[in-house]
């Protein structure tokens, strides 16, 4: 592997790559709901897909992008400023050789558990014999998914600590592909049709896994066994990977107990709260994640280094980038939810209920966006100091919080009252993560933060708010998509545009930014 060439971007501009790669991802993603949604509606074969499906893809967020990514990207750093790249080739073969072994052999013992895992994961589904034993199928046919899409985030780490971060962030729009083109060739195949979608999904996540391999291979990366796993790189690992997993374990348990409970809820829950949850991630994929993404590696930099005062800078400039546009999007999807469900998903199967359900939904967890955002761009911090401690304890807090709300939040809310918890819990993770990061004295003061994001709220709201007067046009002759799509981008586009002139009045440091980089490429282009 060679670094020799390479020179880091700044934060702004690898977080913009990430977010172009993410942003495509994401396009492609909405493309693939709305595959599902065209094909299968919000049914009882859509329920059983997004349960059976959830259950390989929680593992995911575990073992894969989550804590892989957390645990190895700050050590395999590490072991290349410090040791060399010889010894970081190592610790990635050493990981991958880990990864075969012990995710394999989990991939093996779901596959056989399938019926008891789905007997206690969707619990309700057992009063329906039909839809029970078509979750058990479609689960064993999905769990070795995770294998492959644990190999591809070990992939995406190697790339990542190299300052490669586009290539990886298009990768997941190889398994939005596979899903899409996999039901559409071969929907009239099956009896039941959606296990066309469920063999989707393999073949998407090869795809994620092999377009990465090219790449890793210039770098001087090798596919080879090392079984070195006393090693004190691979150890280092294993202590980060421990309490990451143990965190994130928290957060899928409610995700978990959410999916038990809506099963017992009515027809179609699962659905509704599935395609609303996906268009919630879109915002934060392309912002947040990409930022956070960005920032792991150069955050693992500066504290092995020992530069704490740039690295407290890094995070004030991450975050804040984070929330600027994170928060106008919480507000857009908050007013304008059942006009961006309507145009995304309204087609085919999926009928005006379930537009409404989908959008009483994405409604609740529109809030809870910022929350999210802001622990996707905070926790890296611990975790390039080495603190995968911290992250775990609010994990679980922020969890028995989420738990604690079902039951009083689905008495007033029906289903949406999940969604409802989530949201809030998350904001309750991060504020657990900003008072340690104040403790640990990595940031200053929280309140001048939290002053500037309280404005920045008020702001989209009224904003967004404002933006359902504008009056639309309506255009008698015209298709019902060019009608949905003017009920969404007129109140959209006026409430961006208002959002950034006022802050810009306000003088808000990322328009400024914007506006003075802006300038200077007008001023070299003449």
């Amino acid at each position: 592997m060679s670094t020799s060439s390479h020179r880091s971007p700044g934060l702004a501009r690898s977080a913009s790559m990430v977010s172009l790669g993410t942003a495509c991802s994401r396009v492609t993603g909405l493309i693939r709901e709305q595959v599902i949604a065209y094909f299968f509606g919000a049914s009882m074969a859509t329920d059983a897909f997004v349960a059976a499906f959830r259950i390989p893809n929680l593992l995911r967020d575990m073992f894969a992008e989550g804590a892989l990514g957390s645990a190895f990207v700050p050590v395999f750093k590490e072991r290349l400023v410090k040791a060399g790249e010889g010894e970081a080739q190592r610790l990635a073969q050493t990981t991958f050789t880990a990864l075969l072994a012990g995710v394999g052999t989990l991939v093996a013992l779901g596959i056989l558990a399938a019926p008891a895992i789905v007997f206690v994961v969707a619990n309700g589904f057992t009063a329906m014999p039909e839809k029970f034993a078509l979750t058990v199928d479609l689960t064993r046919i999905m769990f070795p998914f995770l294998l492959l899409v644990s190999l591809a985030a070990l992939a995406m780490g190697i790339l990542n600590a190299f300052g490669r971060f586009t290539l990886p962030a298009f990768a997941p729009v190889m398994f939005n592909v596979g899903s899409v083109i996999a039901v559409v060739l071969f929907f009239d195949l099956f009896n039941q049709p959606i296990y066309a979608l469920a063999w989707g999904v393999l073949i998407g996540g090869a795809g994620q896994l092999l377009i990465q391999i090219p790449t890793l291979w210039r770098l001087g990366g090798r596919v080879r066994l090392r079984f070195d796993w006393l090693s004190p790189a691979f150890r280092a690992v294993l202590r980060l990977f421990g309490p990451v997993v143990l965190g994130l374990s928290a957060g899928r348990v409610n995700i978990l107990v959410s999916t038990l409970v809506a099963s017992f809820l009515v027809e179609g829950a699962l659905a509704y709260l599935s395609f609303s949850y996906r268009l919630m991630h879109f915002p934060l994929g392309v912002f947040a994640v990409a930022i956070g993404t960005v920032a792991l590696p150069k955050a693992s930099e500066l504290f092995a280094l020992g530069r704490r005062d740039e690295l407290s800078g890094l995070y004030r400039r991450a975050v804040d980038m984070a929330m600027f546009v994170i928060i106008p999007s919480a507000a857009a999807l908050a007013f304008l939810a059942e006009p961006a469900v309507a145009l995304l998903y309204g087609w085919g199967e999926f009928d005006q209920t379930a537009i409404a359900n989908t959008g009483f939904a994405l409604r609740h967890y529109s809030y809870g966006l910022i929350g999210f955002a802001a622990v996707r761009v905070t926790a890296p911090i611990f975790y390039a100091a080495g603190d995968a401690r911290t992250p775990m304890y609010a994990s679980i807090a922020a969890v028995v919080i989420n738990i604690a709300l079902y039951y009083p939040l689905i008495q007033v809310l029906g289903f949406a009252g999940l969604a409802a918890a989530t949201s809030l819990s998350s904001i309750a993770n991060f504020a657990l993560l900003i008072f340690a990061l104040a403790r640990a004295e990595i940031v200053g003061s929280i309140w001048r933060l939290g002053l500037g994001w309280f404005r920045l709220i008020i702001v989209a709201s009224l904003v967004f708010w404002a933006a359902l007067f504008v009056p639309v046009p309506t255009l008698e002759t015209a298709p019902l998509w060019v009608q949905r799509l003017l009920d969404l981008i007129i109140p959209a586009t006026v409430g961006g545009l208002a959002y950034l002139v006022i802050c810009a009045i306000l003088q808000v440091r990322e328009v400024t930014a914007l506006v003075e980089r802006i300038r200077r490429r007008f001023q070299a282009s003449s």
